[in-house]
């Protein structure tokens, strides 16, 4: 069940990236879709973002620089299996929120069948070529800030447009196969170096909001020091990766989008 609401929620993210690949020509429809697909994913989240919290700990076990850390990490990663289990026996009514996220989606479904887009290939190149402009500005500018300030909110910004960018790559990978499906590796190499470090903050927002399931400071101790180091590692290689992600100009990239949908289109 969780792997599987953690799938759906993951081709949430990929819908509203394709509604923001055109969001200029269709704002209020992608502004309403957006917004309804994230409260449907939010309304599914916590059980699985629980376990992803474990998930996170045991990682930093794995990379445990001592023995010391490594059973500190343990007897958090106990501590969170309990606030886990916990959460689900309290979550006991999943059923009616699957069966409300259910209609939302056939909602969602039937709010599709008004979207028109006008005009030719020509101007749907260009429609494209902006959106996908648009985001990779976006991308330049958030890794940017990465590099200036290394906030939280600064890489889970350059995570979210990064995802936008990996969607755009599958959606018109049929324009360019070979090209497309490599720089989808390496778009979703950066993308789960910044979804680890999205994780740490989390995991260490969660021990400074709930510190009742952490009694030992000792341990916590360990953690947060585990977590501060790993974030480091992770933040300096996720910048190297941005770097050859977003390597190029985005108008001359938008340039070979619209190219490439208008030859595809003949």
């Amino acid at each position: 069940m969780h792997e599987a609401i953690h799938a759906f929620r993951k081709n949430l993210k990929r819908l509203r990236s394709l509604y923001r690949l055109v969001a200029d020509e269709i704002p209020e429809f992608r502004e309403q879709e957006n917004r309804r697909l994230r409260d449907v994913g939010k309304s599914l989240s916590a059980i699985r973002d629980a376990t992803a919290l474990i998930e996170t700990a045991r990682h930093l076990q794995d990379r445990a620089r001592d023995t010391e850390e490594a059973d500190a990490v343990s007897r958090v990663i106990s501590a969170l299996t309990t606030r886990r289990d916990a959460m689900a026996k309290a979550e006991a009514g999943m059923a009616p929120r699957l069966a409300g996220a259910l209609e939302q989606l056939r909602q969602a479904a039937h709010a599709v069948e008004d979207v028109h887009f006008n005009g030719g290939p020509r101007r749907h190149g260009r429609l494209l070529a902006k959106g996908w402009r648009k985001t990779a500005t976006k991308a330049r500018e958030a890794m940017a800030h990465c590099q200036a300030d290394r906030s939280a909110e600064a890489f889970h910004d350059l995570r979210k447009r990064a995802q936008d960018y990996r969607a755009y790559h599958m959606l018109l990978k049929p324009l360019w196969p070979a090209a497309m499906e490599a720089k989808y590796e390496v778009i979703s190499s950066l993308i789960d170096l910044l979804g680890e470090i999205h994780d740490l903050d989390v995991l260490c927002e969660l021990v400074e909001a709930e510190p009742k399931h952490f009694p030992d400071a000792d341990d916590l101790a360990h953690l947060l020091d585990a977590i501060i180091f790993r974030q480091q590692e992770a933040r300096a290689a996720a910048l190297d990766r941005a770097k050859d992600v977003f390597a190029d100009d985005p108008d001359d990239e938008a340039s070979r989008i619209e190219l490439l949908w208008q030859a595809q289109s003949r």
